[in-house]
């Protein structure tokens, strides 16, 4: 007896068809599982034989056979468990064959027959749409993610017998059914921090707003207490909300690294992720041995904040010079090689010295040696890749108690959503959004700067000895200032501007 059952796997972030094919014949008792199955994969033979003994059915005593195709792909994790089971039962003659070809099949058992939730399912049943499949079994924790996929039918079964049940009687479950567009329009209610908390640090505060308008890369320099954190916390409230497009590949990112939680299927909030600096290099971009989305997949489409950068391990740090300038992240591993998508906005903050009081004669006791140690521990082409650079000197008296009401949130934000209006619109035409995105060739075409300009640029090229791609940053930062102030062209006040950003490299990292 033969039967096939159709479900997905997982390759980086997206899914694909997988055909289990069960053969039972006679012979000497036997449980083969051939197609490049992984260990896990191979202990499901246990899960599957106790799991069907336990849930009421025969185990069949004969020589079973399982082919997970495509061969010459390994297949990975627990989720062909129940796809398996079926296949037997569908054998046995414990379900119907006609109808089970109609379904995308995916779960995990336990011992007693109950289907444990899986990661990855709503890039699974995004393929499986895409194969042409309209139906699916999930388990009942996975029912949310896997109606997310507008036109599928998803049939949450939470045991073998309950999915036995509902092959037999179609009608003993209803479709799980979500309203899309009433999940997105619920923004997550956790309050965001607001700029109007922040006193002082005015140069910052403009720094982050150019940042978020054109979605450029940032360097926060101060002591310790000067606010470089609390100002990175904030930046997810000066930014866009996300689209709907956006909010679905967030939400398949997260699927796969397991990361859901079972009331909130679709995340509609703009990832910020902290990771400590203990940090390794492979959990920042990812992989393992059944490889994970890391912290730089996890941010995309966000912020990713880096605090005590030079605290960080080096091979940490240098594995993230190629995410972004590609915005994305090439693991290859042994079994093959997977891309994961890494388009963040990097947030970093560190202290000037190793106290962090540099400049101060009374706290900073660090030796010209130590400084110069611990501000190398970040590299040249690294820095070259962060857009802005902001010093941020300690607050006085006055910045806490004579300052004025602090700008709120709200309105940075209405100033970014304008200056990101205008980059929509000139980019219409062209695979880009932001002006950080810009090539070197529409960087010629949408950067055109005056006599003037010119001028003040190559002064400042051939004083600061500046590299070609901090070149480049620079009039792709002046861009958005240009954005900024509602002008289209790129005047020296802006130019003036940007270099101040871009001074501090020279002035802490390599003096």
């Amino acid at each position: 007896m033969l039967a096939k059952i159709n479900t997905c796997a997982l390759l980086g972030i997206d899914g694909y068809e997988v055909n289990v094919e069960i053969d039972i014949s006679s012979g000497l008792p036997a449980f083969d599982i051939v197609g490049l199955p992984d260990s896990a994969v191979k202990e499901s033979k246990e899960r599957v034989r106790t799991a069907i003994k336990n849930s009421g059915f025969s185990f069949p005593v004969h020589r079973i056979t399982v082919n997970l195709a495509p061969a010459d792909i390994r297949k990975e994790g627990p989720a062909f468990d129940l796809p398996i089971a079926a296949g037997i039962l569908c054998c046995i003659g414990a379900v119907p064959s006609a109808t089970i070809a109609d379904y995308m099949i995916t779960g995990e058992l336990s011992l007693d027959g109950g289907i444990r939730p899986v990661s990855g399912v709503l890039p699974m049943v995004y393929k499986a749409m895409q194969c042409g499949i309209k139906k699916c079994i999930v388990p009942a924790q996975n029912a949310q993610e896997a109606a997310l996929v507008k036109g599928m039918e998803v049939y949450p079964v939470h045991s073998l017998q309950e999915m036995a049940h509902f092959l037999h009687n179609p009608h003993s479950i209803l479709p799980f059914v979500v309203d899309l567009e009433e999940i997105f329009r619920q923004k997550d209610k956790t309050t965001l921090l607001d700029f109007a908390d922040v006193k002082g640090q005015e140069n910052g505060k403009r720094a982050m707003e150019i940042s978020a308008a054109g979605s450029h890369n940032l360097l926060l320099i101060g002591p310790p207490g000067s606010g470089k954190t609390m100002l990175a916390k904030r930046m997810p409230s000066i930014l866009p909300h996300l689209t709907f497009e956006e909010s679905i590949e967030i939400t398949k990112i997260h699927s796969v690294a397991g990361l859901l939680k079972d009331k909130s299927s679709l995340i509609n909030t703009r990832p910020f992720r902290s990771p400590h600096h203990t940090i390794s290099a492979s959990a920042l971009t990812g992989g393992g041995r059944i490889p994970k989305p890391g912290e730089i997949s996890l941010a995309h489409h966000g912020v990713l904040f880096l605090d005590e950068l030079p605290e960080f391990q080096r091979n940490a740090l240098e594995v993230m010079r190629q995410p972004l300038e590609d915005r994305s992240v090439t693991i290859s591993r042994v079994n093959g090689t997977l891309t994961y998508p890494s388009n963040f906005m990097l947030i970093a903050a560190m202290n000037p010295c190793p106290c962090g009081y540099l400049g101060d004669s009374e706290r900073c006791h660090c030796t010209m040696n130590e400084i110069t140690k611990y501000q190398n521990k970040i590299s040249g082409p690294l820095l070259d890749r962060l857009d802005l650079m902001v010093e941020m000197p300690a607050l006085k008296y006055h910045d806490l108690e004579d300052a004025p009401p602090a700008e709120s949130s709200q309105a940075i934000r209405e100033r970014v959503l304008q200056a990101q209006q205008i980059q929509l619109e000139r980019y219409k035409n062209e695979p880009i959004f932001f002006n950080s995105q810009l090539s070197t060739a529409q960087i010629e075409q949408y950067c055109v700067l005056g006599t003037k300009e010119k001028a003040l640029l190559k002064a400042a090229f051939e004083k600061m000895n500046l590299s070609a791609r901090a070149y480049h940053k620079i009039l792709k930062v002046a861009r958005t200032v240009a954005d900024l102030d509602h002008s289209e062209p790129i005047s020296a006040k802006h130019i003036a501007e940007v270099l101040q950003y871009r001074s501090l490299d020279r002035k802490y990292i390599l003096s």
